[in-house]
């Protein structure tokens, strides 16, 4: 049995110790946003309360939970954003598009990144057939584009988590990259040519999800990761360095974190960073590395 991506037989392109960010920068950050839903009848596997219900009960907490962040939580990401001059990358299922075209289509024309997000979080290429995981990429990509006018370039699946098939299968249907992976901090190409995709590993250190969810943390220490990462990249490292800072709609789009947010943004600002999209860095290796 196959472990996934880890083990395939697609040739593996580092960027060298010389790389930099556009600019000649040496760190980069990228601010994400997770735009989330789930199925018809599907709830999230992580809500507020810690106590799942039993099996066979609909948990209308959860579900109301997670809906915060269309009705209000991505208005006020966007504003912060805006305010602050910073493109994102947004991570946005295809179940999203469905029930809220405009705000997905204001997302695009704000200058913002659509990131492909599988068609719902509780639809998990892992758990796929290849026929079933090809449909969901064809699907997914086909609603993205019917709502934005825009074919979407990079993938993450829902929890991270890819197939054994899912390089190919997105390398087949004109993706340039992937953040599935966690097993580097810069990016690198697996393949090669035009069969290849460019790996940015998406980093959880500083992410609202874990952070303030799973394990109660005051969004505060949410800020204080960002600021630790950040002064190590800067203080004790020479090559270049690559940061996440990520927010859920549906979490930190909320009074009580969404400062945290453009705290960070604004830390950024001051630093002597780069800032910019996925899609950008993305971009910026494939003119590169060779």
């Amino acid at each position: 049995m196959t472990q996934g991506i880890a083990a395939s037989t697609y040739s593996t392109t580092r960027v060298p110790t010389t790389f930099r960010w556009p600019g000649n920068k040496r760190i980069g950050i990228v601010f994400n946003v997770a735009f989330e839903g789930w199925s018809e009848g599907k709830v999230p596997g992580i809500g507020p309360m810690g106590n799942p219900l039993l099996a066979g009960f609909l948990d209308l907490n959860a579900i109301s939970w997670a809906n915060y962040g269309p009705q209000r939580g991505i208005q006020r990401i966007l504003a912060v954003l805006g305010r602050n001059g910073i493109k994102s990358s947004v991570m946005i299922n295809g179940v999203i598009a469905e029930r809220y075209p405009d705000i997905v289509r204001a997302i695009s024309q704000q200058g913002h990144e659509i990131v492909a997000h599988s068609y719902a979080m509780d639809v998990i290429p892992v758990y796929l057939d290849e026929k079933a995981e090809l449909d969901n990429i064809r699907r997914t990509t086909d609603l993205l584009v019917k709502t934005t006018g825009k074919r979407p370039t990079g993938w993450i699946s829902p929890r991270g988590t890819p197939s054994a098939n899912t390089v190919r299968l997105l390398i087949q249907e004109g993706f340039t990259w992937i953040g599935d992976q966690q097993d580097d901090d810069l990016p690198y190409i697996l393949g090669e040519g035009k069969n290849s995709l460019v790996v940015l590993p998406f980093n959880m250190n500083v992410n609202d999800m874990p952070s303030g969810v799973r394990y109660g943390n005051p969004a505060r220490a949410m800020l204080e990761a960002f600021d630790v990462e950040l002064e190590y990249l800067q203080k004790h490292e020479e090559g270049a360095g690559k940061m996440d800072a990520t927010v859920h709609a549906h979490v930190y789009g909320r009074p009580g974190g969404i400062w945290v947010f453009e705290e960070m943004m604004k830390r950024a600002k001051a630093a002597d960073v780069w800032i910019g999209t996925r899609e950008e860095a993305v971009a910026h290796v494939r003119a590169t590395v060779r």
